[in-house]
């Protein structure tokens, strides 16, 4: 059901007519757009989800001002009363009602500009809404501002925090007491060089975090394209790698006197050895989809049997690799998912979990397949996934509903609740359960900039 059809019989009324008059009429082939640059976003008021029975608003910028765009979906036109107008600065905004019964996924959208003419295309994105379920306890402590990462080991989790775009200036490594999440130490990173335009480099400012079996944090500086290791005692900087050593690293994980480090869009990930802090030679990975090139996000390992779990954002596929060998093993394509980037793993059923952010929903996939077994809705834009062996769950972080949803193997959503702010990443707990940490939506939210540790209640 598209977003029109759920207006029923009496948008369909409006037919013909209704649609020539707000449509522009010249001649053809005249009024050529030469360099257009126009872009279009869709977003729920003040930045929500888009649901249905709600409002979306419709902005655009890089028009020519004065052009007028009408919007149509389905055919038929969705601001009625008259075409919008580029203002001055070449933008301009609009709302539209979505339907009540409009079913969650996402609807083209074309504009029509004239003077003069281009037409394009905008997907809007209708998101599921789940009701809250399950029994839960959370406990939850404020941290700094930015919250990005967690990763733990038997007596601390290590928690990473940056605020803003570059220059990046506020930014901290944290270690928690597990049980209280009382901060134990942080640290400030380093102040990083000058940009090659002059501008201030702000601090080596930290995203992803790992912890390695020497007793040794690393983490990745996303904006100077590096990463660094910290001491997991006390928090001091054991090395800091030169800038341009890893493009945009995201994820950093340990394994086996090893450290695996993701380049965000790359069909590589960097390769560390633990105990001499030397690069290694690296893991290239392949796209099924020809002429398509694999660009990683997020990544798991599976330590029972040296299986690295990767996904594709630009191409939508999962990957495993044998660190045995530190050959790929396995591609498969998604094709149910859109801007793949979380992914976790059940080795009891052998099934793959991934996150699509642009379709709101988690894949289950046969690992040794690649059948897509199901597909589940959990809310807007999900992020990251952690499997919780203790309680046979994939734990999700969906970002854009603020919530956390708990799906089982075999696709139902055992349990969901509000978590806060933006929630960004997660890690299974030892005991069972998960840490999360989420973002803010400013300095007043109370809900923002948080740890929670999630469990079953009994």
């Amino acid at each position: 059901m598209s977003v029109v059809t759920a207006l029923r019989s009496g948008v369909c009324a409006l037919a013909f007519s209704t649609l020539m008059a707000g449509a522009a009429f010249s001649e053809p082939f005249t009024g050529l757009a030469k360099g257009f640059e126009g872009q279009m976003i869709a977003e729920g008021l003040n930045r929500a989800p888009i649901t249905a029975g709600s409002t979306a608003e419709v902005r655009g910028k890089g028009f020519v001002p004065g052009q007028t765009v009408t919007l149509r979906q389905n055919g038929v036109v969705l601001n009625e009363g008259a075409p919008v107008t580029a203002d001055e600065k070449g933008e301009f905004r609009t709302e539209v009602a979505i339907p009540e019964g409009a079913e969650p996924g996402l609807y083209p959208v074309v504009a029509e500009v004239a003077d003069p003419a281009y037409a394009m295309t905008l997907e809007l994105k209708v998101s599921p809404v789940l009701a809250d379920s399950g029994a839960l306890e959370v406990t939850s402590q404020k941290l700094a501002p930015g919250l990005y990462q967690v990763a733990q080991t038997a007596d601390a989790l290590y928690v990473t925090s940056a605020v803003g775009r570059p220059p990046v200036t506020e930014s901290k490594l944290m270690k928690l007491d597990p049980q209280t999440l009382e901060i134990l130490a942080e640290v400030t990173p380093e102040e990083a060089p000058d940009r090659p335009d002059g501008r201030d480099g702000g601090v080596f400012a930290v995203y992803g975090v790992g912890v390695d079996a020497q007793g040794q944090v690393w983490v990745t500086n996303t904006r100077q394209d590096t990463v660094a290791v910290y001491s997991a005692d006390d928090l001091s900087l054991i090395k800091q790698f030169a800038q341009g050593d890893v493009p945009h690293p995201r994820d950093a994980l340990a394994h086996d006197g090893k450290v695996y480090v993701t380049a965000t869009f790359e069909p590589t990930i960097h390769v560390f050895d633990a105990a001499t802090l030397e690069e290694l030679a690296p893991i290239e990975l392949s796209s099924g989809k020809r002429g398509e090139r694999f660009g990683t996000a997020s990544m798991h390992i599976d330590e029972a049997s040296d299986t690295l779990y990767v996904v594709s954002l630009d191409t939508d596929e999962v990957a495993t690799v044998d660190l045995t060998t530190g050959e790929e093993t396995s591609v498969y394509a998604l094709p149910l998912s859109k801007r793949t980037i979380g992914v976790g793993y059940d080795a009891k059923t052998n099934r793959i979990f991934t996150a699509g952010v642009n379709t709101d929903n988690v894949l289950i996939v046969d690992a040794a397949t690649g059948e897509t077994l199901h597909d589940v809705p959990v809310g807007a834009n999900p992020l990251n996934i952690a499997f919780d062996a203790t309680n046979d769950l994939a734990w999700v972080a969906v970002r854009g509903s603020d919530s956390l949803v708990a799906v089982s193997p075999d696709g139902e959503v055992v349990a969901k609740t509000q978590i806060g702010s933006f929630p960004n990443h997660l890690i299974a707990a030892a005991d069972g359960g998960v840490y999360v940490v989420n973002k803010a939506r400013g300095a007043e939210d109370a809900s923002g900039d948080h740890i929670s540790h999630v469990t079953l209640k009994p």
